[in-house]
């Protein structure tokens, strides 16, 4: 099974490989549409700035790549953020997949951080992509862009306001938080991912 990683200028990549490593797959981590296309599943990880990561992507024609993908795919955290219409961040056109756009933190208390770093609960439902992982569990948050909830939402969680944890479409996952980094909770869920 052959398990690619877009690579481009986004942070986090690769603690996503060694979380696959530690599920003894080798991935092939490539900007290479050919291979992205022909590879058994893809994950779109990344942390940084949207725009900025628009920009590679339109750049290394890899927008056209994503979207034309029918394996499964998984995006994670900004990966999460990509795949929706437009993010706030940088006023940034994103590649459509989910038909909602990526919005801003804005703190209501003083206890409010911007960033929300740190482990967040997250409520699932039965989702294939949550098989064997409880309703009710925690995960590792890094983020100050949220996705709102929506009609592809499959796990809420909330930080100032509700948002949606993880989405679903067609042959498309994500995952806001950062599963390479959520312990046993992350790993079943890379895990069900590659049993897809």
């Amino acid at each position: 099974m052959e398990i690619a990683i877009v690579k481009y200028n986004a942070g986090n990549i690769y603690s996503v490989v060694n979380a696959l490593r530690r599920l003894e797959i080798e991935p092939l981590l490539t900007d290479n549409p050919d291979l992205l296309a022909q590879a058994d599943k893809v994950i779109f990880p990344g942390q940084g700035n949207a725009g900025e990561a628009m920009a590679y992507l339109r750049k290394h024609h890899l927008d056209q790549v994503i979207r034309e993908l029918r394996q499964p795919v998984l995006g994670i955290c900004v990966g999460q953020q990509l795949l929706c219409r437009h993010s706030e961040e940088g006023d940034t056109d994103c590649l459509g997949i989910f038909d909602v756009d990526v919005k801003r933190f804005h703190p209501k208390r003083h206890e409010d951080k911007v960033p929300a770093v740190g482990w967040q609960e997250i409520r699932t439902n039965d989702n294939v992509l949550f098989k064997h992982v409880p309703e009710h569990v925690y995960t590792y948050f890094v983020h100050s862009y949220y996705v709102p909830l929506c009609a592809s939402t499959i796990a809420e969680a909330d930080y100032i306001v509700p948002y949606s944890a993880c989405l679903h479409k067609d042959n498309y996952y994500t995952c806001q938080f950062h599963p390479e980094k959520s312990g046993k909770t992350g790993e079943q869920i890379l895990q069900n991912f590659l049993s897809l």
